[in-house]
């Protein structure tokens, strides 16, 4: 119909009319064009010319192929999507949009609820895993209308989501689907989608009406006839603004009536009762929804994007963009936990997206404008007021006061889940789409009652930051004061000389609170339908400034199980913040950043980052007592932590691949105070180039390293740092045993003027004769000492059971060694066992070292023993000026004494079983 023709409109007094002879009215203007199928008992107004064309046959088309030609059009018309930032004639294919939904039908407990409202990052992504099983009936688009456990198909389906959920991208994949030829072909003839949103109007029309934007009223009237082949898609129920929720007596499709009449006798099943019905809504509306729906009905809630799901949606995103950007998106996005949090829900991870894609259009950092949390939900929920927020009743200020009001009683009263009463307490009712509603039984034979509460904790603590920038100046501030307040440090009810108390409880609405602080996030939330901007006060930015400053003054004071999280909080207000030369102040207000003892998050590691990397040197960074710090995380940590004068690192798991970022992490002439790894080892050549890194540091404190063997060579190397470099401990340690090794661990330091290094070994099969050398020399005599033959002849001892060929001359070449070492002072040896040849060995070297004043001596405990043999010759010739101490175990039994046999040093039962051997210490 051309767009200078009135709507053809039917007249209600000429219902009675036949149907092979309808009434019609058509107004037509200047230059108008009208095409009508039938032209009896019509009337005309203006300058028409009629044509008739009549058939003589009177054949009519049939329902196939008024189906095929309605399948076209709805595939044409659906294929596409116009995007919430689509201008002009900006379209996308559906399908690089869609992604597979999490759906399931259980209905869950309020606990279960609150655990996914509360959880974030991998805790909120393992609960979501656990919710795709068949122990919560998960299913699929493909499944709406398959038959349940007890065999039956029902009539209509509830589809619940969250605003931002996918609900409506779900019912056009449907109709695209269907119209397509994969989904429900052989179960609908037709699927209508109704939009409740274009369904709020107040002129009466019928259903035959409402359904013919795409085919003929007289295809309608054949095709309602077969109105068990008919699936009605009513989308977006709680657009839908109903006055009350009455029951109606509409039957005839045909029937003028209100659209919302309409639509209560599809729902109530008066109105083509055999017609199946798919509808979504939020879970706000539910309540309303199900007194209406005719029961019974299947539910089925979406969830949002599982884990898969999200990575799934940035390869369609970005697959025009290639593989290399969408990879590298993701992995960025699921660096920070707030945000991959937030792209559980379709609508965020669209808009990180996009704004993803804009800055790689532009060549910029892609995180750039989306580094900080409250910038996410500030673009959210400006998203949701632009485009579902459409004839507002209240003003936006007023709508987002009434949501804070709310989200600040969760906050105080520590609930996510309200009486759904809560509502009518606040000032005016608060925008639903931010809202759920979740069902829930007191008792088990009592009605379901419902529950109101944000769609996740972070929305409850969002909205009480931004219900406090709302308020006028001096309730803002004074509300803020006190939040601070019950926050700051040293405020603890058990503060004590031991250190202050630090409460984080709400430590989440601070950092949204520091968020809003920064001028281009709060700008952000601006309505273009409405004069709407957000400005926070000068005086607030100015309390959150200087509180920050006094938290980082008193760090010191904080409990030392506290001081990690409290240091890693105010890192992330520093970074909500987003100011860099404020956050370079702060960073230089702290003599020291410790972070204690913590795990950290990745998402903590790039708060962390960007902080460091708004100064140009850090003087000490501590992050010793961190745990979860991985190689992707030094990689990320890798440009700052070279600007640390003095650093402590601690990692879980180091590995080649990962060594170079260490070794840049490390930078030269720094001082590496620190470093340990749980797991992984190093080859060879690559703790080689990690020592000589070491060589360039100023000083070394205690450092040490995994390994997979230790050569000679490395060995060489690792004493020689400690000529030039000042050394606490600096050790290497093989993963795994291994018999290459010249050793199992290699220790040196050098402080005062001393040296000191402990070598010792372990087999998992041989127990080795001489387990351990430990010495300590003036540091001058490090030079003077063939380490390489001291080792490697160290190595063959304990390579061989028992005697060996060249055994003795071995060790007469390691007491060699140990009296060339002018100064020695102290010696510690193990042994398996305290053997007459070797107890002989120990008096040889205090006899030939007159400066050792102190030798302590070590058997295996759990399968050696201080033989009587060799404790009778210690008694026979000790040196009064010479501490002599032996540890181990010894048997207590005046005669038949437990022995070993020094040829077998093989593994056997524990000696400590035998109740005769017990452990001593005795010193000669």
């Amino acid at each position: 119909m051309d767009q200078n023709v009135q709507p053809v409109q039917r007249r209600e007094e000429h219902q009675s009319s036949s149907t092979n002879s309808p009434y019609i009215s058509i107004a037509a203007q200047n230059g108008g064009q009208v095409s009508a199928v039938v032209l009896t008992q019509s009337t005309f107004h203006g300058d028409v010319n009629v044509t008739q064309n009549f058939s003589s046959t009177g054949s009519q088309i049939s329902v196939s192929q008024i189906s095929a030609e309605y399948k076209e059009f709805i595939v044409d018309r659906y294929k596409m999507v116009e995007e919430y930032n689509s201008i002009l004639d900006e379209y996308v294919l559906l399908d690089k949009r869609y992604v597979d939904l999490l759906m399931i039908q259980k209905h869950r407990e309020v606990k279960e609820r609150e655990q996914e409202l509360c959880s974030k990052g991998q805790r909120l992504q393992k609960i979501l895993n656990s919710r795709n099983r068949d122990e919560y009936r998960r299913t699929s688009i493909l499944q709406l209308f398959s038959p349940d456990d007890r065999g039956c198909v029902q009539k209509a389906v509830l589809l619940q989501a969250n605003s931002g959920n996918g609900k409506s991208f779900t019912a056009q994949k449907i109709m695209l689907d269907w119209a397509s030829g994969s989904l429900y072909t052989d179960k609908f003839d037709f699927v209508f989608h109704l939009k409740c949103r274009e369904l709020n109007v107040t002129e009466d029309t019928s259903l035959e009406e409402l359904l013919s934007g795409s085919i003929t009223p007289e295809q309608i009237t054949e095709v309602l006839r077969s109105s068990g082949r008919l699936l009605f898609l009513i989308d977006g129920f709680d657009e839908l603004k109903l006055q009350k929720t009455t029951c109606t007596l509409l039957t005839d499709p045909h029937k003028t009536a209100p659209p919302k009449d309409i639509l209560i006798a599809l729902l109530q099943g008066k109105m083509l009762p055999k017609s199946f019905l798919l509808v979504t809504t939020r879970s706000t509306a539910t309540p309303v929804l199900s007194k209406l729906l005719k029961p019974p009905y299947r539910f089925i809630e979406i969830l949002g994007f599982s884990e898969k799901g999200v990575e799934e949606y940035f390869q369609r995103f970005f697959k025009d963009e290639g593989v290399a950007l969408s990879r590298k998106a993701y992995e960025c996005v699921k660096a920070n936990q707030n945000l991959f949090t937030a792209c559980f829900m379709p609508v965020i991870c669209w808009i990180i997206c996009i704004y993803i894609k804009e800055r790689f259009q532009e060549g910029a950092d892609l995180m750039s404008g989306l580094e900080t949390t409250t910038s996410i939900y500030v673009h959210f929920v400006s998203t949701l007021l632009e485009n579902h927020c459409q004839d507002l009743s209240h003003p936006v200020h007023d709508l987002l006061k009434s949501l804070g009001q709310l989200a600040e009683r969760g906050m105080l009263e520590q609930k996510v889940l309200f009486d759904e009463t809560v509502e009518a307490d606040v000032s005016v009712p608060p925008l639903p789409m931010f809202l759920c509603k979740i069902p829930f039984r007191k008792r088990v034979h009592a009605r379901p009652k419902f529950m109101v509460g944000f769609v996740h904790l972070s929305f409850q603590e969002f909205f009480t930051a931004l219900y406090y920038v709302l308020l006028d100046e001096d309730e803002s501030l004074r509300n803020i004061r006190k939040l601070l307040d019950v926050t700051n440090l040293g405020n603890g009810d058990d503060a004590s000389a031991h250190g202050r108390n630090l409460n984080l409880q709400h430590s989440p609405v601070i950092q949204f609170l520091c968020g809003l602080c920064n001028e281009k996030v709060s700008a952000a939330c601006i309505m273009e339908t409405e004069t709407y901007s957000l400005s926070v006060l000068p005086s607030i930015q100015t309390l959150m400034k200087k509180w920050i400053l006094q938290v980082i003054a008193e760090s010191g004071q904080i409990r030392e199980g506290k001081v990690g999280k409290g240091i890693v909080f105010i890192l992330h207000c520093l970074y909500e913040l987003h100011e860099e030369d404020f956050v370079r102040k702060a960073m230089e207000a702290w003599e020291e950043i410790h972070l204690g003892i913590t795990t950290l998050s990745t998402t903590d590691c790039w708060v962390l980052f960007y902080c460091l990397q708004c100064c140009k040197q850090i003087s000490s960074l501590n992050l010793a007592c961190c745990f979860g710090i991985t190689a992707d995380m030094l990689k990320m940590l890798q440009p700052a932590l070279r600007r640390c004068e003095k650093l402590c690192l601690r990692m879980e798991e180091l590995t080649d691949a990962d060594a170079n970022d260490l070794v840049l992490s490390l930078g030269e002439g720094n001082n590496l105070r620190y470093f340990r790894q749980h797991k992984g080892a190093l080859s060879e050549q690559i703790v080689q180039s990690v020592l000589i890194t070491l060589s360039k540091q100023k000083t070394v404190g205690v450092v040490g390293f995994l390994v997979k063997n230790i050569s000679a060579e490395t060995a060489v190397l690792l004493v020689n740092i400690t000529q030039n470099t000042e050394v606490t401990d600096l050790n290497i340690k093989v993963n795994e045993a291994c018999d290459a090794s010249v050793c199992s661990y290699l220790s040196v330091s050098n402080s005062a003027g001393e040296f000191r290094v402990r070598i010792s070994t372990y087999s998992a099969q041989i127990k080795p004769s001489l387990s351990k050398v430990h010495f300590t020399c003036p540091h001058t005599e490090i030079s003077s000492i063939d380490w390489r033959g001291f080792l490697q002849t160290f190595h063959r001892i304990n390579s061989s059971a028992g005697i060996y060929e060249g055994c003795e001359e071995d060790l007469a070449s390691l007491l060699g060694v140990l009296v060339s070492v002018s100064g020695l002072k102290e010696v510690e040896l193990g042994f398996f066992s305290l053997t007459e040849r070797w107890a002989s060995w120990v008096l040889s070297i205090i006899q030939a070292c007159p400066t050792i004043h102190k030798l302590r001596v070590d058997t295996d405990m759990w399968n050696g023993l201080i033989l009587e043999e060799g404790v009778r010759l210690l008694e026979s010739q000790k040196r009064p000026d010479c501490t002599l101490t032996v540890s181990g175990m010894r048997c207590q039994k005046p005669t038949d004494q437990c022995t070993v046999d020094p040829e077998k040093r093989f593994c056997h039962p524990l000696m400590m079983d035998l109740s005769c051997n017990q452990d001593v210490k005795l010193q000669f």
